[in-house]
């Protein structure tokens, strides 16, 4: 169909507005990065993505989080959905770490956000940050390489990561549990158990599940498929069930919470069988 000339003012001002929103080097990476090779770098051939990830389309975008569109425009969504201003949210689950932890893990860390600021705040420390999507840990990377900040990236389910038992000081989950049914959030939380040495701190960065209960149109306005169910139950409850000691939540912001748990010093069996491990 031929564009008209009005219709092809409007194209430009869209993208003009898209550039603005999510920055020009998100832009940039946009158009030039080459996205099959990158996700295939980092892609794990074995993973299977399950149902939960792969219906939904997140923040109203076709595909999902299984695409580059996701990938440039998350921050931007992000930013909007954590007033009054995410960077502070973020610094707030930097307080609540506790010494010097030498091996840390951010699960879902989507574009690595989180998983930065751990790395910046210790530079000694081995960090890891987990993701489902390709496309995701592919903007990560370029976020850290930009930064100058050796993380490594995994692509893998935060329910069933792999990785070594008791291997890691701190596992921090930031804007996740919103976007998983309940259910594999309490495996995530086994999971995490299972990570944790004795002693560990788990830190969970979220909607704040109180308020959320009486703003759907909050929830529809960001396309969340989860958050509904999610508004119903208790990160508070799920924390305890999965056996951390310690566990406290207070509220941030407008829309947020953190909630802190720690591992217990003596490990009993863990409920979750265990998995094949590698160690990274």
């Amino acid at each position: 169909m031929k564009t008209t000339v009005p219709q092809a003012l409007w194209q430009i001002c869209v993208k003009g507005f898209v550039r603005i929103l999510i920055g020009a080097d998100n832009q940039k990476q946009y158009d030039t990065y080459d996205w099959e090779a990158g996700c295939h770098a980092l892609r794990n051939p074995d993973l299977t993505y399950p149902q939960y990830y792969r219906i939904p389309n997140f923040h109203g975008v076709e595909g999902g989080y299984l695409c580059k569109e996701a990938a440039v425009t998350y921050d931007a969504v992000t930013a909007l959905a954590s007033p009054p201003n995410e960077t502070r949210l973020r610094q707030q689950v930097l307080k609540s770490i506790q010494g010097q932890p030498q091996r840390m893990l951010d699960l879902g860390c989507g574009t690595g956000s989180m998983t930065l600021m751990l790395k910046a705040a210790y530079l000694q420390a081995k960090v890891i940050g987990l993701d489902l999507s390709p496309y995701m840990l592919c903007h990560a990377q370029h976020k850290s390489q930009q930064a100058q900040l050796n993380i490594h990236w995994l692509h893998g389910l935060a329910e069933a990561t792999e990785l070594e038992a008791h291997s890691f000081d701190v596992i921090t989950l930031c804007m996740v549990f919103h976007e998983m049914p309940p259910r594999i959030s309490r495996l995530v939380l086994q999971e995490c158990r299972r990570l944790l040495q004795p002693g560990g701190q788990l830190i969970i960065l979220d909607g704040n599940q109180n308020r959320l209960r009486h703003a759907d149109w909050l929830i529809r306005l960001f396309r969340e498929p989860y958050s509904t169910v999610y508004a119903k139950e208790s990160i508070q409850d799920w924390t305890t069930e999965a056996g951390f000691e310690n566990v406290g939540t207070r509220y941030l912001g407008w829309i947020h919470q953190l909630t802190v748990g720690t591992c217990p010093h003596r490990q009993n069996e863990l409920p979750l069988k265990q998995v094949q491990t590698h160690s990274v």
